[in-house]
């Protein structure tokens, strides 16, 4: 199956449904994807496309925005794969926390600002950025990006724990495409997560269990409906019915301790399982995919959800990724798997 994650789209514009504030002064036209080349295209026009300003909404306020931005700076993995699509041109980027299947990840124009366990913030100043896309594990660094790129629009769009996720997932996304020109292609990549949620609640019965892990160094970790990080929102979002729940459950990123016995116990007829291994430690030798720790336990033989196959994984490289794309292509795995089951 042709990964989502990997088409351009084709449709009208969401901005003034979504409630955008958007202005233009000689706005964008199509062709604004890019930004210069490099670290060195700080100061070139992007495309030969119209400029002017855009003016957009994020967590903070309002923002006006040179459009085409003469030096974009991303760190906001949510980000990453729909800048990629639209072939943006980064100065300077978090590349160290990329998936390998994104191209800019090992693109040595781009200026590496590390990890957020080992950032490299000071390398901002010489991207001279118009544009930082902060966010997600970056969020904290929002004053030193202040500080270091004074002259810069700094965006945050991570999801906001008041409003539905998938709409803020649109939200993001809508807002990009106004500042670089693709808001038809940013329409079109909502609606696919429209049309993929739809189908899960059209085939889901609203009586099977469902649980939702996160399998890290062979250790299975339990993700709590409506709270824990990746897929508790689903739980909400779907109306699926938990197969557990427990007191006191976090959002850690690496799900709340579980055992092999509480998940056989609570009998899922599916399982949701995000393998945060698969986009961080793929390589090393000592790597147990999810698959072998759910499907091969002996205490989990006689669950449902694996004697029938239920078993539903996101994407590999979802732990570094977490965009509109990724829950795109998850959404329509399960509903796939349900539709078959009806």
């Amino acid at each position: 199956m042709t990964p989502i994650s990997r088409r351009l789209f084709g449709a009208t514009s969401v901005a003034a449904t979504l409630g955008l504030a958007l202005t233009a002064c000689g706005g964008p036209t199509d062709g604004a994807s890019g930004n210069g080349s490099g670290a060195g295209g700080a100061g070139s026009d992007a495309g030969g496309a119209e400029a002017g300003t855009v003016e957009v909404e994020d967590n903070n306020g309002t923002h006006t925005v040179e459009v085409p931005p003469k030096s974009v700076v991303a760190t906001d993995n949510r980000t990453f794969e729909t800048l990629e699509a639209w072939g943006v041109t980064l100065t300077a980027a978090a590349r160290t926390l990329m998936p390998a299947s994104n191209s800019y990840k090992d693109d040595e124009s781009i200026i590496d600002l590390g990890s957020h366990r080992e950032p490299k913030l000071e390398a901002v100043v010489a991207a001279e950025p118009t544009l930082i896309i902060n966010g997600q594990r970056f969020a904290e660094f929002h004053a030193d990006f202040e500080r270091l790129a004074p002259n810069a629009v700094i965006l945050e769009l991570d999801p906001r724990e008041d409003e539905p996720f998938a709409d803020e997932l649109k939200r993001q996304t809508t807002v990009l495409g106004s500042i670089f020109g693709k808001e038809t292609e940013a329409e079109q990549l909502g609606a696919d997560l429209d049309s993929a949620m739809e189908r899960i609640t059209s085939a889901y019965n609203g009586s099977d269990t469902v649980m939702a892990v996160n399998v890290s160094g062979g250790e299975i970790g339990y993700i709590a409906p409506g709270k824990g990080r990746t897929l508790g929102w689903a739980f909400d979002a779907f109306d699926l019915v938990p197969a557990l729940e427990v007191d006191g459950a976090s959002d850690d990123h690496q799900g709340d301790d579980i055992s092999v016995e509480a998940i056989a116990d609570s009998n899922p007829t599916w399982i949701l399982v995000l393998d945060r291994d698969a986009a961080v430690n793929a390589d090393d030798p000592a790597y147990e995919p999810a698959s072998e720790v759910l499907e091969a336990s002996e205490a989990l033989a006689g669950v449902t959800a694996v004697t029938e196959g239920n078993i539903v994984y996101m994407p590999a490289d979802t732990y570094t990724n977490e965009g509109i794309q990724t829950y795109t292509e998850f959404f329509g795995t399960f509903a796939d798997a349900l539709e078959k089951k009806a």
